[in-house]
């Protein structure tokens, strides 16, 4: 089995503010920690928790037998969610986009670990989301449906309460990686108003201007204090190159900080450009959000990372 064993509580404790020191950064006047959410619980860590910790609060209160989500192959969420479940004691079914391959991914087969009903569901149907969602909810009659990336008012709600772990006063920005906004749009809630938020996009996205990312934020807070990078997704979803697998060794070995190649990597990539690129005016203090992941580096061929 692939799955780590570990049903212990998440600890907030564990999320410690890691400074980052770069002489060529400081000599530019910015400063970057890293709130390292990636070490409240082994499997269930990151942002993940607190998309989801509404939504077993609801599932509970409205005595649901389990929860049902959705995810592709390599979805962080689906693992979450699946050992979230086993912690509460409830049944989960993750629907999975695209047709089944021959042998499970190493995400996949550890939310099956855990406990996780995975079932597969076409493309196409995705493409409807919302339909496709009240077909999967009128099937599995008792359990509480939970759409893509926890993107919901829950996950929203939840994801306001990550900066309350540390003293978010005498930073600058905020800064982290990008899927559905959800996180994004929780932080963006949560600012001080001397502090800009940057989402660092982990999908290509083409219409800069009218976008999912866009609208979701604008959909729950008046808030303009945010900036979407949207250079830094190495071509897509889940792409990588030689580049980004370089830089991450690299920030490994000089700091200490393990990264993954979807979604952190891309994020202290571009925090990296955009200082050596002049985008900060000085006097800048930048917290790094860790929102985890790490698992999906399993994927990488082997020896590919030092970490």
């Amino acid at each position: 089995m692939s799955a780590i064993y570990t049903y212990q509580p998440v600890d907030y404790a564990k999320a410690i503010v890691q400074p980052l020191p770069n002489q060529t950064w400081h000599q530019k006047d910015v400063f970057v920690d890293v709130l390292r959410l990636d070490l409240i619980h082994p499997v269930l860590s990151g942002n993940k928790w607190f998309k989801l910790k509404y939504h077993l609060q609801q599932a509970r209160q409205q005595q649901k037998k389990g929860i049902l989500t959705f995810g592709g192959a390599y979805s962080n969420h689906l693992v979450a969610t699946a050992i979230a479940c086993r912690l509460e004691g409830m049944a989960a079914i993750g629907i999975v986009r695209g047709e089944p391959a021959p042998a499970l991914s190493y995400t996949l087969q550890e939310a099956q670990d855990y406990g996780m009903q995975v079932q597969f569901v076409s493309r196409a149907a995705f493409t409807d989301e919302q339909a496709m969602m009240a077909t999967m909810e009128q099937a599995n009659p008792g359990y509480l449906v939970i759409p893509p990336g926890g993107q919901s008012e829950a996950g929203i709600r939840g994801a306001t309460e990550i900066l309350s772990l540390t003293d978010q006063v005498p930073y600058t920005h905020i800064a982290c990686a990008v899927g559905t906004g959800t996180m994004f749009t929780g932080i963006v809630k949560s600012l001080f108003p001397h502090q800009q938020a940057l989402g660092f996009s982990s999908l290509k996205i083409a219409d800069r201007e009218n976008n999912s990312l866009l609208s979701i934020v604008k959909a729950h807070t008046p808030s303009n204090s945010f900036t979407f990078l949207y250079d830094y997704h190495f071509g897509g979803y889940a792409r990588k190159n030689n580049v980004l697998i370089a830089f991450m060794n690299d920030l490994y070995q000089a700091q200490g900080l393990p990264t993954d190649f979807v979604y952190t990597g891309k994020l202290m990539y571009g925090i990296n450009d955009l200082i050596h690129n002049d985008y900060f005016t000085g006097n800048t203090r930048i917290l790094a959000i860790h929102s985890g992941g790490l698992q999906g580096n399993r994927s990488l061929l082997p020896g590919s990372l030092i970490f």
